[in-house]
């Protein structure tokens, strides 16, 4: 095998992941990243006096990717797993839907509602071929088999929690690959939820992946925004600030809309592509607080409120990782001109810790020790009616340059396992070990990549 020099721009989870695999392919390997550290979205920052995750992540057992990739850093023995619960806050009040018993309890939905939701998602979870839902609204299937009430009382709320109003534009294959996801985290017997988590977060997570890079061969240029991509008679450049460095194979994944401006020589059609796709975005708000909410990690949201949700990571982390404080995370998934982008941080925490505080008595500002606000524009795509149509492709026009990034991600939410799932699909595409023209959407599920041999 001829040893190539690669780049990989773009130090999150994904970039990492192929950069690991492509070492373990026995190529040069250098990832060059805008900030001045590695991780992405999955990065952390530091709230008050403790260090976490920048945005709230959690592990399943069935995140077969995400486990694989921690097995291969040695962290496997680091997992805690930890049985966690699940709210609604509806008409004012706060419900427990932690188990079937809860569910079969949960008094805004008659009898009738459950089983036609319970149906929903037993049905949904048999559904193999995924590209017939693509063509149908998500509100309509969901109203179909689950009903007028568990629609608004349940199945709205759901998906305002991961993708606001733009749920209106996306298809059905949306909530079929979430139904797959959670159908396979949960537990036999009662269907206990038992996530996961390594203790000090994705902090050490991408420390320890940092580590192995390093030791492994590959080198990293942090603070260095790249500027220009382009074929030359060497191979291809890649501009970063003043210097022009000089690799064999380049693979970009940023956000396509951030690709299209990097790559010199694109067509008209797939620069347009890559223009084309619409992005969800979060203003996800960190509080640290002297007091508790619920216990529940996730309470879904059925009344109006400012936020999308309220994730308690301190009911699934141990306190003792927050120096005995509560982390709460409120996300606010959003779209071009949403409110919310425009506000100052004051006036997010002013609103965001109003409604807090009126859904959970006793809790106000005085209870909150530190405030802080993250705000990302290009998360992942809207998986709008018969997107897998318009997905740009991995290989570009320019030889020798790949596009790889969340625009690739079909219908789900972005999450860690997700986008390590992306890299192990890409690897045979970006190593031409396949045709590109292959269909990259054929299958959701791949063998999972341990080392050079998989």
């Amino acid at each position: 095998m001829t040893v190539q020099k690669w780049a990989i721009v773009g130090g999150g989870m994904l970039g990492m992941s192929l950069a690991l695999w492509l070492r373990d392919r026995g190529h040069e390997v250098t990832i060059i990243e805008a900030a001045e550290e590695l991780g992405g979205l999955a990065a952390a920052w530091q709230i008050g006096d403790v260090t976490w995750d920048r945005h709230y992540h959690v592990i399943l057992n069935s995140d077969r990717h995400l486990l694989s990739l921690l097995d291969r850093i040695g962290f496997n023995d680091e997992l805690r797993w930890v049985e966690t619960r699940t709210g609604v806050y509806s008409g004012g009040q706060l419900y427990s839907v932690s188990n079937s018993i809860e569910y079969l309890k949960f008094p805004p939905l008659r009898l009738i509602d459950k089983v036609r939701m319970g149906w929903t998602i037993v049905y949904g979870s048999r559904i193999k071929d995924w590209r017939s839902l693509e063509q149908i609204p998500v509100e309509e299937w969901l109203r179909k088999h689950s009903g007028d009430t568990a629609f608004q009382a349940f199945w709205l709320p759901l998906l305002r929690s991961k993708l606001g109003d733009n749920y209106t534009k996306t298809s059905a294959a949306f909530i079929w690959t979430t139904i797959q996801r959670l159908y396979a985290a949960r537990r036999s017997g009662l269907k206990k939820e038992m996530f996961g988590y390594v203790g000090g977060g994705y902090a050490r997570i991408i420390e320890r992946l940092t580590q192995v890079l390093h030791a492994e061969g590959t080198a990293t240029v942090l603070g260095a925004a790249v500027s220009d991509i382009r074929e030359s008679p060497e191979g291809v450049t890649v501009q970063v600030g003043e210097s022009q460095l000089l690799f064999d194979r380049v693979v970009v994944t940023t956000s396509s809309q951030l690709a299209s401006r990097m790559i010199s020589g694109l067509s008209d059609s797939e620069r347009k592509t890559m223009q084309d796709v619409e992005y969800q975005g979060i203003v996800c708000a960190s509080i640290l607080s002297d007091r508790g909410l619920s216990g529940f990690y996730v309470t879904n949201i059925t009344d109006g409120a400012p936020f999308t949700g309220v994730i308690e990571m301190s009911a699934l982390v141990d306190q003792s990782e927050f120096g005995g404080y509560h982390l709460i995370y409120l996300p606010k998934y959003t779209g071009p001109g949403d409110a919310v982008l425009s506000m100052t941080d004051s006036e997010v925490r002013d609103q965001f810790v109003s409604a807090l505080s009126g859904m959970f008595p006793g809790f106000g500002d005085s209870d909150v020790r530190a405030f802080r606000v993250s705000r990302v524009p290009y998360v992942f795509p809207i998986p709008t009616i018969g997107y897998s149509e318009r997905v740009p492709p991995m290989k570009t026009t320019v030889p020798g340059v790949y596009t790889v990034n969340s625009a690739q991600i079909l219908n789900g939410t972005l999450n860690v396992n997700e986008t390590i799932q992306l890299a192990a699909r890409a690897l045979p595409v970006i190593t031409e070990q396949v045709d590109y023209t292959v269909d990259i959407l054929e299958s959701r599920v791949e063998p999972v990549l341990t080392g050079a041999d998989s």
